[in-house]
């Protein structure tokens, strides 16, 4: 997956015509060279493309979470180590032979690292090459990575402010009085890396240090001095009834996730629905905000501009449980971010979105269904029968609000409006540079599928089972059985994506191919299911002392439809869930245009289960389980 650079001299295609970006003339176009006639035109951005004969080492997928944690950590340092060349527009040989010094390698070695990120603009461009076999890899035995991990927590991460070398001794002390292999020095020091900056300093000492470093100051945000340098993420319920599809009856109110852009305010991109707010609302909130909005408005009718897009390099989120999770770490590893929980009862550290989250629900109490912010202001206005709006027009409501009213009028914080503010930041104000137009991401479906929770599981003869649903296709056929190659005691797991909404696909990653594939249900005579329906089905089974397996919830789920049926939808919470479920289905997907077809094979009744279950917010599942 490579990102589009639109930085001077970056080669583009357009129209089948390679053009060379000389500068940018707005957010919405370039000005370019035409790469054989020398001719200069002016291009609009959401048509240019990359130039065709990518390699493949460029376009192969990398799954992040697919990757040992050694590789992983090396990624990251050497990121770390070019990353203010990265930022240098004006490097010199110097600063690289001084970073190589730093790093005790070649100065070669530092240009080959910063060649290989800019061809592709991810950190798995930065991955250690495989050696010959797929040997080579350092995953640890379970019981080592336990101890490991133990050590580091009550050893390196306290008040004694103890060393990596006594960290290092204190590992090999404990394995050794366990029976246990030590690993290399360097794995300790790799899972020490990649602890955040806050994280050491707070528990090495203490949270007053630590607000000292990153305490924010009043009437500034510490390193939201560009555009995309912070994004803050919040989540409210917004203060509306809306309306199902079909019969217009009030099925509730809806969740926003919103996500801004701190230096300049404006909204990078936001997700709308009926869902409880989560991981996987902001997992989507992120990749909307990501994505070019050209498409999206379009297919939603919206005439308005949105010129914002590129993965902000930090995004402050919420700290609830449900929010956080390997899954959103991860996939923000990927494009070069980092993700920060705010610390909770500490609300300026996401005033600013939650300042416009206020400003959105005034702007919603002058809606027809408004449920305005209290009982007391609300009086005896009927909500529920005053509401008109769909779910999908108050998305179109939105849209249009933050496009042409908020982000083009003045901004009291700013002296200006928010798209100026980040028109000045991209192109510079007379006083100081611009940062120039962030990398267009060329891939939707990747960022969609990066976004998405995932769970390990080995390949059986049937197939796989997911929280009870077995799935199988013919792409599964050559991993069925297949041993770790580095723990042959073990049986191999692999990375399996899925979107909540719709549990009737799930996303194979393929380490060979290192691709991924749809696979559907082995029974495809099935229904799509959503995870909250398939939790509710779950616990109706539960309820009534049945054995919990595919065929028993998926009976429960279809008796809790038929109960709908009858009762022609007359209650609030059955239009809700009626409403839902067609969200869900006109949700767009990834891969669509690529399903794998299952395959005929083995009954489940002979074959290995695996007997992990995802919990209501545990997103990842990591456990790696000996094979029975």
């Amino acid at each position: 997956m490579i990102a589009l650079s639109l930085s001077r001299g970056s080669r583009v295609a357009y129209r089948g015509e390679t053009y060379v970006v000389t500068r940018p003339v707005d957010l919405e176009t370039v000005l370019a060279e035409h790469a054989e006639s020398g001719q200069v035109e002016r291009l609009p951005i959401r048509e240019l493309r990359l130039v065709g004969g990518a390699s493949a080492e460029e376009t192969k997928e990398v799954d992040l979470a697919a990757l040992p944690d050694e590789d992983l950590a090396e990624a990251e340092r050497r990121y770390q180590l070019i990353r203010p060349l990265l930022e240098d527009r004006h490097r010199t040989a110097a600063a690289v032979k001084e970073v190589a010094a730093a790093a005790d390698v070649h100065w070669t070695t530092i240009y080959a690292w910063i060649r290989a990120f800019e061809a592709v603009g991810r950190l798995s461009a930065l991955l250690p090459p495989k050696p010959p076999g797929g040997h080579g890899k350092t995953r640890l035995d379970p019981e080592v990575e336990k101890v490991l991990q133990e050590t580091i927590q009550d050893t390196y991460l306290t008040k004694q402010k103890r060393s990596v070398s006594q960290t290092i001794k204190e590992v090999n002390r404990r394995l050794a009085n366990a029976g246990l292999p030590k690993p290399h020095p360097n794995t300790t020091r790799n899972r020490i890396a990649v602890l955040t900056a806050q994280e050491r300093i707070n528990r090495r000492w203490g949270a007053a240090a630590a607000r000292q470093e990153y305490e924010l100051i009043k009437g500034a945000f510490p390193g939201a001095e560009v555009p995309l340098a912070v994004a803050q993420v919040d989540h409210m319920q917004l203060d509306i009834e809306v309306v199902d599809d079909e019969e217009r009856h009030g099925i509730g109110r809806p969740w926003l996730t919103l996500v801004i852009d701190v230096f300049s305010r404006m909204v990078l991109g936001f997700y709308v629905s009926l869902d409880p707010p989560g991981n996987t609302g902001t997992g989507l909130a992120i990749a909307h905000s990501a994505l070019p909005k050209d498409a999206w408005l379009a297919k939603r009718g919206i005439a308005a501009n949105w010129p914002c897009w590129g993965f902000a390099r930090k995004y402050h989120a919420d700290n609830a449980k449900e929010f956080r999770g390997n899954m959103l770490q991860l996939a923000c590893k990927e494009h070069q971010s980092d993700i920060e929980w705010r610390p909770l009862k500490q609300p300026r550290y996401g005033a600013h979105v939650e300042r416009l989250l206020g400003t959105i629900a005034r702007e919603i109490h002058g809606l027809p269904g408004t449920t305005f912010s209290n009982p007391a202001a609300r009086g005896d206005y009927n909500s529920a029968a005053q509401a008109t709006m769909t779910l999908a027009a108050l998305e179109v409501w939105l849209a249009t609000w933050i496009c042409k009213v908020y982000h083009i009028r003045v901004h009291s914080g700013l002296g200006t409006s928010p798209l100026r503010r980040y028109e000045e930041g991209i192109f510079g104000d007379g006083e100081r540079p611009g940062i120039g137009l962030p990398p267009v991401e060329t891939d939707p479906d990747r960022v969609l599928l990066d976004f998405m929770p995932f769970v390990q599981r080995t390949v059986q003869r049937y197939g796989v089972q997911i929280d009870n649903i077995e799935y199988s296709s013919d792409i599964l056929r050559h991993w069925v059985g297949a041993v770790d190659p580095e723990m042959p005691k073990y049986k191999r797991k692999f990375r399996f994506r899925r979107d909540y909404r719709d549990l009737s696909i799930i996303y194979f990653y393929d380490p060979e191919a290192e691709a991924y594939y749809r696979v559907g249900y082995r029974n495809t005579s099935r229904p799509p299911v959503s995870i909250w329906e398939w939790r509710e089905a779950r616990r109706r089974v539960e309820e009534k002392g049945g054995e919990v397996d595919e065929e028993s919830i998926f009976a429960a789920y279809n008796e809790l439809r038929e109960i709908e049926e009858r009762e022609g939808l007359a209650t609030r919470k059955a239009r809700r869930d009626a409403q839902r479920r067609r969200d869900h289905r006109k949700a767009d997907r990834p891969l669509s245009s690529s399903v794998a077809e299952p395959a005929a094979v083995a009954d489940a009744d002979d074959a290995e289960t695996d007997e992990e279950e995802v919990l209501p917010f545990d997103e990842t599942i990591l456990i790696r389980e000996r094979e029975r």
